[in-house]
């Protein structure tokens, strides 16, 4: 659960740099680029950690159906943002692709974290 604190917390602190840098224009862009990966990825983080808490077995068909809503859900979601709303595609696709890769791979070592277990050894080289 703490994961999906920091995914938020940052998500939240890189689209305020953002907007401060790129200025005002493309503040909606940026942000509605991040709000659906920030969505997706903190609701599977978190179902993902108490599947696997409760039941370590269902984590893979979980994590299965779970792909197959994000194909759909992106799909959409990024035809409603580009022809419904009519944002500009350049922010709106950058920002939506550096979250999507970012925060998905913030899950993924959350997951790997997961799997190793609390006492899970640090190897110092």
């Amino acid at each position: 659960m703490n994961l999906a604190r920091w995914m938020v917390v940052g998500s939240v602190i890189s689209w305020l740099a953002v907007t401060a840098i790129a200025g005002p224009a493309t503040r909606l862009e940026v942000l509605l680029g991040m709000l659906g990966p920030l969505l997706v990825t903190v609701v599977s983080w978190v179902m993902a950690d108490r599947t696997y808490r409760t039941a370590p077995e269902r984590l893979t068909p979980f994590m299965v159906t779970s792909f197959a809503f994000k194909l759909v859900f992106f799909g959409g979601y990024m035809a409603l943002a580009l022809a419904w709303l009519g944002l500009a595609p350049v922010p709106f696709v950058a920002s939506f692709t550096a979250y999507y890769i970012t925060l998905h791979m913030t899950e993924a070592a959350g997951l790997r974290r997961l799997f190793a277990g609390p006492a899970a050894p640090v190897a110092i080289r």
